[in-house]
């Protein structure tokens, strides 16, 4: 063991903490992007259709939250260092996708 900070733990720590992070994040983004699907495909039947516009609202919400959760994990320093700064994009854009969605509506 090295009492030096800058060669302490270097690779071995990262490769495990990558693997560590990547289970939780990817099934984060699979959760995120299952809401943003089904944002998606929901289509209500006229503007009466209330129900079908809440579901709308209720998967972007739910998909804007979890979105946010995994970046707020990826922004963690020790997490986007070993990551690397690709990991930001997936939450990024289905958030901004979930966001859309949520805006235009039905």
């Amino acid at each position: 063991m090295s009492d030096r900070p800058d060669i302490a733990g270097t690779t071995g720590d990262e490769g495990c903490l990558r693997w560590v992070m990547a289970v939780p994040l990817a099934l984060l983004h699979a959760i995120a992007a299952w809401f943003v699907y089904t944002a998606l495909t929901i289509r209500p039947s006229g503007s009466w259709d209330d129900e079908a516009q809440a579901g709308i609202n209720l998967s972007c919400v739910l998909a804007i939250a979890t979105s946010g959760f995994a970046l707020l994990i990826t922004l963690l320093p020790s997490i986007r260092r070993a990551m690397g700064p690709w990991w930001l994009v997936p939450p990024i854009l289905l958030g901004a996708i979930a966001a859309i969605r949520w805006v235009v509506g039905g």
